[in-house]
């Protein structure tokens, strides 16, 4: 594996510590104090493209203590600005919260509830596009080209048929959609405008922002002058972008800090599901095509992913298995729960920081949007409490081992259905640890049986941290241990050798 490459720029700190949690804000949670209207779909009824169920901010703080009882320490929400869309990525008015949301009154309890827990909170920024409400937009609609905001999109004709479905959108729009007018972003009252709201809600407190579609504003220079208005104000504040390849370009220390880690989920739809993956709910989505692959593709694909970005943009990734954009991953995998667990517990023990979708702890499942978008169903007689203890054990396993989170990462055997790793962290005084992963993708039983040779020496004791039992390196190898058919085992150095392996 090469070494990744290192540039002078640092990311969050507190990022390469966080565990992330993903909430679609109208399918999370309703609370009883913020008014709704009448028309609102029934919350257990299937999602549809422009229905509302009517989940809010503070339906989210009375859900906090579940958060923090299952580990989270940062909140990732989908758009939360007024909007006529379920999904708010259509924003109306970038400087309100969305009425139905509970508006700004509701966000400020939120952002200082969490803050008071500890807890971070990153805002979905669409800057891309807006939407025919948008004012500006709407001035256009009503006044033509007689509107002084006519430069603020790209007008290819009149009249603009922006409600006509018979025939194609004359202006940019994101993707040809019509709802999604393109702003004119060379334009500086145009960049002013979007500069100053990130500014603006980065003052209001909020931890962060992940970027929508930001590939589509192709322009470096944009994004430069995004990030120093955004970091001028807090050094400490996330920039992740939703690129979902190869994202080199945007991660050299002058645009953002990390990206939405699709690389990372299509190696783990791989080779997690493998064989069992249901091809058809990854066609058409960002990280198609997904082949099935052995340990050793899985180990070339990790690889390849260490060595891609520097080292404290690879500690600051967004890990992630699914998302509002893609099929659950139960679904992805047809309900193959041992898949999800050995996926869960790799991201947990990978560098970077894990984002868990809301409902997975639970196992919700999902197809295409809009059905990955179902409502939380909180009738805990409905939930996977067994998968949800399981995924709090293995969130406080990250939170407890510092290696698993800032340690070196070392493939250690990539062998058809097996694959095994090294998280190792050089001591700084007592803080030292050095933990190993392995996880048997096959249908049988696998009897331990690592290759350390230059990492562990003879004599050196482990502990497997599930209580799995004690091992001893011998002959230069890690064995007498069995590792269940579909399961992963995580082991400890509990005592390290002076007989060091040549």
């Amino acid at each position: 594996m090469e070494k990744p490459v290192t540039l002078s720029f640092t990311t969050p700190e507190w990022v390469k510590d966080a565990v992330f949690y993903q909430i679609f804000p109208d399918r999370f949670a309703r609370s009883e104090a913020v008014h709704k209207p009448s028309n609102l779909e029934p919350w257990d009824s299937p999602p549809t493209e422009y229905g509302f169920k009517g989940g809010d901010l503070l339906g989210i703080v009375e859900r906090l203590d579940y958060l923090q009882n299952l580990g989270i320490t940062a909140i990732y929400m989908t758009p939360i600005f007024q909007s006529t869309a379920n999904h708010r990525y259509h924003t109306y008015d970038y400087y309100r919260v969305d009425p139905l949301l509970g508006g700004d009154a509701a966000f400020h309890v939120l952002l200082d509830e969490a803050h008071r827990r500890g807890l971070h909170i990153v805002l979905d920024g669409v800057f891309n596009h807006a939407s025919r409400g948008f004012f500006q937009f709407n001035h256009i609609l009503e006044n033509g080209i007689a509107s002084p905001y006519l430069d603020w999109f790209i007008i290819n004709g009149w009249p603009l048929y922006a409600y006509d479905s018979q025939r194609k959108p004359n202006y940019a729009a994101w993707w040809g959609l019509r709802a999604l007018p393109k702003f004119n972003t060379d334009l500086p009252a145009v960049r002013e405008f979007i500069f100053g709201v990130a500014r603006h809600w980065v003052e209001q407190g909020i931890d962060g922002w992940r970027l929508d579609v930001p590939g589509e504003i192709k322009d470096d220079n944009f994004w430069r002058e995004f990030r120093h208005c955004v970091k001028g104000i807090n050094p400490e504040a996330y920039i992740v972008g939703e690129i979902w390849q190869d994202a080199r370009h945007w991660l050299q220390g002058d645009q953002f800090d990390a990206v939405m880690n699709y690389l990372f989920t299509k190696a783990c739809l791989s080779f997690f599901i493998g064989r069992n993956l249901n091809l058809a709910l990854t066609s058409g989505v960002g990280y198609y095509p997904v082949q099935p692959v052995d340990a050793e593709g899985f180990a070339a694909a990790i690889d390849d992913l260490l060595a891609l970005y520097p080292l404290q943009v690879t500690q600051a990734q967004l890990n992630l298995l699914d998302s509002h954009d893609t099929a659950r991953f139960l679904s992805l995998a047809r309900g193959d729960e041992s898949a999800l667990r050995l996926a869960i517990l790799f991201m947990m023990c990978y560098p970077g920081a894990p984002c868990i979708y809301y409902g997975d702890e639970v196992g919700m499942e999902g197809g295409k949007d809009p059905d990955c978008r179902r409502a939380f169903q909180w009738d805990e007689r409905r939930w996977n409490t067994k998968l949800l203890d399981y995924v709090k054990r293995c969130i406080a396993l990250r939170k407890a081992h510092p290696a698993l989170r800032r340690g070196e990462y070392r493939r250690l055997l990539a062998q058809k259905d097996i694959y095994a790793f090294g998280r190792r962290l050089e001591p700084e005084g007592p803080a030292g640890e050095t933990l190993l992963g392995v996880f048997n993708t096959g249908g049988r039983p696998w009897e331990l049986n690592v290759p350390v040779q230059g990492y562990l020496g003879n004599g050196t004791v482990l502990e497997g941290v599930g209580g799995e039992g004690t091992i001893v390196v011998q002959d230069e190898r890690l064995a007498g241990l069995t590792v269940p058919a579909r399961n992963g085992m995580v082991l400890e150095v509990v005592k390290e050798s002076s007989l060091q392996s040549s």
